[in-house]
């Protein structure tokens, strides 16, 4: 289902009139229309956020497809009641990344010359700004889990930047030569040497050559707890 056809059914679940939703949303009647038809190609987060709620929607599924398509009934009822959770600011843009394997982004220098790099199935958004082309990466095994901070176990989602200069202290993906895929790991200098560091005490750290090319900067980790 395209986002177009997500939001049509939204209103149309809503039972409102077009005319209610762009009252409720603070944009014009034809700006719904374009909303509606798949006229318009992007949709500003202000407006995102006012259209889930004004249809009861989720503005994630609403945007890219992605989870329940409404919140569990007891949410709200849940964040009204004192607790130790409190509603998170809502950022004011949000951007576009593609997930991509492992395999795939070992050759993602070679993709983004030679297609286009938005060519993929699945997104995720986030409120980042890239510096270059950016996407979102499945974190695997238990090399950068550690059992002290930072940790970033098995089932996150690393957001990596291509446009960043790596330098110490930043978490890295790199390609080695001798590889297919990618790997994940935090980048140190020690007595003048580079090496990419596991946050996992029981692997050892991998010394930077000519073996290695750096991908790019990872800028923000997640990790969904339900689809």
């Amino acid at each position: 289902m395209e986002r177009h056809e997500r939001i049509a059914k939204a209103i149309a679940a809503s039972g409102k009139k077009k005319g209610e939703i762009a009252a409720e949303c603070g944009v014009a009647n034809s700006a719904v229309t374009q909303w509606i038809n798949g006229d318009s190609k992007s949709l500003k987060p202000e407006n995102l956020y006012a259209l889930a709620k004004a249809t009861g929607f989720r503005a994630e599924w609403l945007a890219i497809g992605e989870g329940e398509e409404r919140e569990p009934a007891s949410s709200a009822s849940q964040l009204a009641e004192p607790g130790n959770v409190t509603p998170a600011q809502q950022p004011d843009r949000l951007y576009r990344y593609p997930v991509i394997s492992r395999v795939a982004a070992g050759a993602w220098q070679e993709a983004i010359e030679t297609c286009d790099p938005w060519a993929y199935d699945t997104f995720e958004l986030a409120d980042y700004q890239a510096k270059g082309p950016a996407f979102w990466l499945h974190v695997s095994g238990d090399s950068m889990t550690s059992p002290v901070p930072p940790s970033i176990p098995e089932g996150h989602l690393i957001l990596v930047d291509t446009g960043i200069e790596p330098r110490p202290g930043d978490m890295v993906v790199a390609k080695l030569v001798d590889a297919d895929e990618a790997t994940f790991k935090l980048l140190v200098a020690d007595a003048g040497q580079l090496y990419l560091k596991p946050l996992n005490p029981a692997y050892r750290m991998i010394p930077i050559d000519e073996r290695c090319r750096m991908i790019g900067v990872v800028v923000e980790a997640k990790m969904k707890l339900r689809r």
